[in-house]
């Protein structure tokens, strides 16, 4: 036999041994203990360790970090925040190194309320072109002048623009003058500058710049939870995208208030339902918006606001944490009371990084299924709860299948409120 063949023998006995050790019990065993360990002061997770005698060692740690292998298994239990880690062995031989890092305990309030929203933009919103109507055909200044439906104008002849009344007084000026407006616009986050003149409408002699423009939205959503001792929230769990543009609102400021469910449009395949609502009658600012990102709305309550299920802070699980299995969603399907349904968390994404769309859950409430088919417009934002903790919140509907949906980690959606799930910001109690 010559070499080339014993080497492929060799070769080939060496990639069948591989896959046997990968599909070994003790190797998948061995696979399933991460590198890393996030928790929460006070609790504990656990590893089966049937096939691997495997030892844990944790020096310096008898305060932070409890291990113990009891039962064919490993647990490690947090007992007070901090960074340590920890080393397994088999036979006194170490074999992997896991970082082990207790967080401090975070308990925010789950939320379920109907909110209305109100959204004032950054300068004034390009939402389509109008065609003046010249003695030389029509014509429309803003498109010759290079501007975008989705384009913000924030600025003209060098002040600042934040209303659509703050226009008029630049085009009647520029009209009288003939000279062109010098615009300041905001396009995807990046600014530039260019020249307007405006024309002169032949019926009403107004001058016009020939632009569809809006300053503020309007619409409703649901809270999704807040934090009684910064008093800061989030809600929502997705953008708010203006609904000509589609694209995202860049907020200046915005409020939001009580609202109460009026009716709903039960959904069904390919035609997704919606809640009715209205706001408050006195319309009433109970916080302010200062964000609008791809994982909600957020800002600080300036009023109290309460659900009467949750009157105490819970617990918040990471995304890792998350399970497959029965859960509990809150929402408003009648007048403003907020209410508990069961749905079934399909399938969960332990993302490690902030995304959207981290899991697909869906309704199994016999009577949330009768009243709205599932899940409507108006839901988002709803909280989903866990076990006894916030898990996320309800974002999207699946337009052929109103009963299931996407939802967002509450990982993400606290970070982004400014909430530091990592220990950095004074805990609730």
């Amino acid at each position: 036999m010559n070499t080339e063949a014993i080497r492929k023998i060799v070769g080939v006995f060496l990639l069948i041994s591989l896959i046997l050790i990968g599909m070994s019990k003790p190797m998948k065993e061995y696979l399933q203990i991460p590198k890393q360990i996030m928790l929460f002061e006070g609790e504990a997770v656990r590893f089966p360790i049937v096939a691997l005698p495997v030892q844990a060692m944790v020096k310096d740690a008898p305060k932070s970090i409890e291990v113990y292998e009891q039962n064919h298994s490993l647990s490690v239990k947090a007992k007070q925040s901090g960074e340590k880690k920890m080393v397994l062995e088999v036979a006194g031989m170490p074999i992997k190194q896991v970082d082990v890092k207790v967080l401090p305990t975070l308990k925010v309030i789950p939320g379920g309320q109907s909110i209305g929203v109100k959204l004032n933009t950054v300068g004034v919103l390009v939402v389509g072109y109008h065609l003046v109507e010249t003695e030389k055909g029509k014509k429309s200044p803003g498109e010759i002048a290079g501007i975008q439906v989705g384009d913000i104008i924030t600025g003209i002849n060098g002040k600042k623009i934040e209303k659509m009344s703050d226009l008029s007084p630049f085009i009647e000026e520029a009209g009288k003058t003939g000279k062109p407006l010098h615009l300041q616009v905001l396009r995807d986050q990046h600014s530039f500058t260019t020249k307007l003149v405006p024309l002169k409408d032949k019926h009403d002699h107004a001058y016009r710049i020939g632009l569809y423009i809006r300053d503020s939205a309007a619409g409703i959503g649901t809270m999704t939870f807040y934090d009684p001792v910064s008093k800061k929230y989030g809600a929502l769990g997705h953008v708010i995208s203006d609904m000509d543009t589609k694209k995202p609102i860049v907020v200046q400021n915005g409020q939001i208030m009580r609202s109460t469910v009026t009716s709903i449009e039960k959904g069904s395949s390919g035609n997704p339902g919606e809640k009715l609502a209205r706001f408050s009658e006195d319309e009433e600012v109970i916080g302010n918006i200062t964000e609008n990102s791809p994982f909600g709305i957020f800002g600080t309550l300036t009023k109290p606001v309460e659900n009467r299920i949750f009157t105490k802070p819970i617990p918040v699980a990471l995304a890792n944490q998350v399970k497959e299995g029965p859960a509990k969603m809150l929402t408003v399907v009648e007048d403003d009371k907020v209410e508990q349904f069961d749905i079934e968390i399909v399938s969960t994404i332990p993302q490690k990084f902030p995304a959207t769309k981290g899991l697909v859950i869906r309704v199994t409430d016999p009577r949330l299924l009768k009243k709205t088919g599932g899940i409507v417009q108006g839901m988002s934002g709803s909280p989903i709860i866990q076990n006894g903790k916030l898990v996320g919140a309800v974002t999207h509907v699946f337009v052929n299948d109103p009963t299931s949906g996407y939802g967002v980690h509450i990982e993400w959606m606290l970070n982004e409120a400014g909430i530091d799930i990592y220990g950095k910001q004074k805990k609730a109690s």
